[in-house]
């Protein structure tokens, strides 16, 4: 199963925003969470758990509920109003005979609803090798049956002029929201991407060899 960074999400009765950031455990790899954000002027976006999954592919993911349902999940960032903690003197005020008026300078504070202990890794975030980047996220490659990551694939590889490699999970060092930190550098991942290449390139002449037999 493919959770892709930047998927399109449908609903039962529709088309409803996009993929923002991806909720997994970093000590298992298990995702647990999508943040999906609907396509609308205020643009919300919903915690949305793993599980409502039905199907995906490398660009749009099926869930099991209606717009309606989802609307009703938590909401991914919430924001506060606190009354600025600066000095009084640097508050506006202004005169109302016989009374001088302050006014409280208010700011706005906002958090993200991040289950404990686990992580959001935003789309678009940089892969880095042990000497340096190599592309940015694409998208998760997951074993359906227990939410594990299995791959993670790297776009926009310009080091080896490819739009896309995989790399196995094993590879990688630690993950933080911006970042992913290989265990490899940028020469194992070119030979990482030429193994594959050269792995489909046998398979697809046993396919020739076969195909003429």
């Amino acid at each position: 199963m493919d959770i892709a960074a930047n998927a399109r999400i449908y609903c039962k009765d529709g088309f409803y925003g996009h993929v923002t950031y991806i909720i997994l455990n970093p000590i298992t790899n298990e995702i647990t969470h999508l943040v999906v954000q609907e396509n609308v002027i205020t643009y919300p976006e919903r915690l949305v758990p793993i599980d409502l999954v039905i199907s995906s592919s490398p660009i749009q993911i099926v869930l099991h509920s209606t717009k309606a349902e989802l609307r009703k999940l938590p909401s991914f960032t919430k924001t506060k109003f606190l009354q600025s903690d600066l000095p009084s003197h640097m508050l506006t005020s202004h005169l109302m005979w016989p009374y001088i008026m302050s006014h409280a300078v208010m700011k706005t504070v906002e958090t993200r609803s991040i289950p404990p202990d686990e992580l959001a890794v935003r789309r678009g975030a940089t892969v880095e090798a042990v000497d340096g980047p190599i592309g940015h996220l694409d998208k998760f490659v997951v074993d359906q049956a227990n939410g594990h990551v299995t791959n993670l694939v790297v776009r926009e590889a310009h080091l080896w002029g490819q739009k896309e490699m995989t790399v196995p999970v094993t590879e990688i060092d630690h993950i933080q929201e911006d970042t992913v930190y290989l265990k490899l550098s940028k020469g194992d991942a070119e030979r990482l991407l030429k193994q594959v290449g050269n792995g489909r390139s046998a398979a697809a002449g046993s396919s020739v060899t076969h195909a003429g037999q």
